[in-house]
């Protein structure tokens, strides 16, 4: 059944359209599939990295960071419609910060670094088919960034497996619902399919720094660059400290095998070792998701590979409608782009500091950035206001304030002051007015309406 399901899985991305390369991808992690590969990372494979290279140690040298910077691109993940959140667009047209949408933000971050270090630095992004058309509006606003390269790429797309079978699914009701995104890991892949990694080879463009749109901590930072160049680093993974709300998310490790570098993920990690995946002191170093690579060095793993850099597998067990627990049980085959890490000779982990790290995934993270907690530099950089060295612990309550629209329906002036704010925490049905103020630790509980100029 399972050959007939890898033929019919063939032929529906064939029908599609999509990319030979990432059909070969596709049947590479089909053929483990099918071997019952789970990509599971057992805490006895792996060691604790405890030697990362220290950011505040790299050497500052203004020559060398210009002349590199002329051979660098930023590239921003940009497929996520922020559906956890209630969206049905592109996440990064949300407004983040000072009536700008992450998008405009990022786009200043590129052009003031371009006029501060005389350089052409283009802006990329890996779409999805959902993101593409609000994004691409969205950068028409910033038309300085053209440099005669396409604005974006496309993510590659891959059917979902029935459990049962392990061939396509099928949902009439809805036929999108039977594709997935092979997970961010497919960057690479897409780089070569679109056509994308040729052009900026040909170009003369040699390294890309990689991160997610919704990270505005994330600034191509010079130095890092030039650390690259001069150490001829392949594949470089900022990574910091982990802290409790990152007990969940990826850590970086070593493999007692070869002794490389892997990321793990949760879904990576059998049930009997979750307890040493959440030990933050023991595992100590997040994955930040802001990557760097060689493209020269990506251009010849793919063409040794061919075109299949074979990324440890994830496998998510998901329903075919997400929203329908009851609808058929299917697995989606991923990747997790940070995972290249384990592929390149001499990559490296880069221990950097917090403030590079500043992910919206929740409406939570959404009213940190909005708030005063955070300032807007003049060149675009999200930074910690006054003398504030963490952001404010911000916990909401899902069942009010989860979704975008109820989100901003209970701010309706905007969020409360947090700058002086050390934990802020609701409860219930809590509705704000204009002008709160909150200070030290906060924690309201409803059904309440906060007056304006309230001070907490």
């Amino acid at each position: 059944m399972s050959e007939e399901g890898l033929r019919a899985g063939v032929e529906k991305m064939r029908s599609e359209g999509v990319a030979e390369a990432a059909i070969r991808a596709f049947e590479h992690y089909y053929r483990q599939l099918e071997a019952g590969e789970t990509g599971l990372m057992p805490e006895a494979s792996i060691e604790p990295v405890t030697d990362p290279v220290e950011f505040d140690e790299l050497p500052s040298d203004p020559g060398a960071e210009r002349d590199a910077l002329q051979k660098a691109i930023v590239l921003r993940l940009n497929g996520g419609l922020g559906t956890s959140m209630g969206l049905s667009r592109a996440k990064s047209v949300l407004e983040a910060k000072d009536g700008l949408s992450f998008l405009d933000i990022i786009a200043r971050q590129v052009l003031a670094l371009r006029e501060a270090h005389d350089a052409r630095l283009p802006l990329v992004l890996m779409d999805s088919f959902s993101t593409r058309d609000d994004s691409l509006a969205a950068l028409s606003e910033h038309p300085g960034l053209d440099v005669g390269l396409p604005l974006d790429f496309l993510q590659n797309k891959e059917p979902k497996l029935l459990v049962d079978g392990l061939t396509p699914a099928s949902w009439p009701d809805d036929p999108g619902l039977e594709w997935c995104p092979p997970g961010h890991g497919d960057l690479y892949t897409a780089l070569v399919t679109s056509g994308m990694l040729e052009s900026l080879l040909e170009r003369g463009f040699e390294y890309a720094f990689m991160a997610n749109s919704d990270n505005l901590g994330a600034v191509l930072d010079t130095r890092i660059l030039a650390w690259m160049r001069a150490e001829n680093v392949p594949f470089a993974m900022e990574v910091t400290d982990r802290t409790e709300a990152d007990r969940k998310g990826g850590h970086i490790a070593r493999r007692r095998s070869d002794g490389r570098l892997v990321l793990r993920e949760t879904a990576q990690t059998p049930k009997e070792d979750l307890a040493a995946l959440q030990d933050i002191g023991r595992h100590r170093y997040v994955n930040t998701n802001n990557l760097w690579i060689s493209l020269r060095a990506l251009d010849a793993a793919m063409r040794e590979r061919d075109g299949v850099l074979g990324l440890p597998m994830i496998r998510n067990a998901k329903t075919v409608d997400p929203s329908d627990k009851s609808s058929p049980a299917v697995y989606q085959i991923e990747t997790a782009m940070g995972a290249a890490i384990e592929v390149f000779e001499g990559a490296r982990a880069l221990r950097v500091p917090r403030r590079r790290f500043a992910p919206v995934k929740t409406t939570d993270d959404l009213l940190a950035l909005r708030s005063d907690a955070y300032e807007l530099t003049a060149d675009a950089r999200v930074v910690l206001a006054g003398d504030r060295t963490t952001v404010p612990f911000v916990a909401l309550d899902p069942d009010y304030f989860k979704l975008l629209r109820d989100f901003e329906e209970r701010f309706p002036d905007g969020p409360p002051s947090l700058v002086a704010c050390d934990r802020f925490e609701v409860e219930g049905d809590v509705r704000f007015g204009a002008g709160v103020v909150a200070r030290g630790d906060v924690k309201l509980t409803g059904p309440r309406t906060v007056e304006d100029g309230a001070e907490l």
